[in-house]
């Protein structure tokens, strides 16, 4: 499947990590800092994307499913196309939230809160 500007070639996750994420107004939102993988299925799960804080005090991880984010070359970084309050009200947890039961209910959660189709159907 590609992305709205095409890509669909692979990227080291390491690219990945530390760029940028906008919502569709443009406006900065956070950052990528990991990226959950499902080592079963060979699925990406989502991207761990930090929002506020400063120097990681105070900061909030989102699960965003990997499929709603597309990389946008104008911004530089990665577009979620959510409003800025549907990403604040989003589910928000700690990283070992995150990876707790093998991140299915981070997964879950974000999947449902954001009505992304799950990619394991």
């Amino acid at each position: 499947m590609t992305t709205l500007h095409g890509h669909t070639e692979a990227i080291r996750a390491t690219r990945v990590i530390g760029t940028d994420v906008y919502n569709t107004a443009g406006e900065h939102i956070g950052e990528i800092k990991d990226v959950m993988l499902e080592k079963m299925s060979n699925g990406i799960m989502f991207a761990v994307v930090g929002f506020g804080g400063f120097l990681g005090i105070g900061e909030k991880y989102h699960a965003i499913p990997w499929s709603s984010l597309d990389y946008d070359p104008d911004q530089g970084g990665y577009v979620a196309p959510f409003t800025k309050e549907e990403l604040m009200a989003a589910p928000s947890y700690t990283i070992d939230e995150l990876t707790k039961d093998d991140g299915r209910i981070a997964r879950d959660a974000s999947y449902s809160y954001y009505k992304v189709d799950p990619y394991w159907n």
